[in-house]
């Protein structure tokens, strides 16, 4: 079995050959080929993460209007070289996957809605790539957590069709708004923080 250093930057992978990793306990995402290992976010990470992510299912699941699925869910977004790429948090409307049609392996259905969460790790500039590189590929709506800050970036295509939308920042006394991807969708800041 090979590990994540075994990888070079020119030894590109195939989104198959890295779902055999995945099976073999090497965990990671592929940026046009390229084996990038993912790390452990921590603790007060997961706690967002599932935090929201309980709020987004119960919304899909009382409308049964689609899925949502968690950080280790790989989504293929292109191929030769392949890209995989692990968002925190993903919501994908029932009339673009229905859920009885939900892959075993990757998806190559990009979700209406991106949920990415800062972690310690993360190095400067890299949140703001992982915006533009969702949003490029047609992520209708995007929330960019900031924990240490308390603020949430909202990304919506819907706020600015032609190009790149500008992100709007919510703070403690805002709420996250489901917009048009997710109609009535409503989670108060101030709880998504909470200790």
């Amino acid at each position: 079995m090979k590990t994540a250093t075994e990888f070079s930057p020119t030894t590109l992978l195939t989104a198959e050959e890295l779902l055999r990793l995945d099976a073999q306990g090497v965990r990671g995402e592929l940026v046009r080929g390229v084996f990038c290992e993912v790390m452990s976010a921590g603790y007060r990470h997961g706690m967002i993460v599932v935090r929201l992510a309980g709020r987004l299912v119960d919304y899909a699941d009382e409308r049964r209007c689609g899925t949502v699925v968690a950080s280790d869910t790989g989504i293929l977004l292109e191929r030769d070289p392949d890209t995989v790429r692990e968002p925190d948090i993903a919501f994908t409307s029932a009339d673009r996957l229905s859920p009885s049609a939900a892959p075993t392996g990757y998806s190559d259905v990009v979700p209406d809605l991106v949920v990415e969460v800062a972690s310690p790790s993360d190095r400067p500039g890299e949140l703001a790539e992982r915006a533009e590189m969702w949003l490029g590929f047609g992520v209708r709506l995007l929330w960019v957590v900031h924990p240490d800050s308390m603020t949430v970036e909202v990304h919506s295509a819907d706020a600015q069709p032609a190009g790149v939308p500008l992100p709007e920042t919510l703070t403690l006394d805002d709420e996250l708004d489901g917009g048009s991807v997710l109609p009535g969708f409503s989670f108060p800041l101030r709880r998504l923080f909470s200790d």
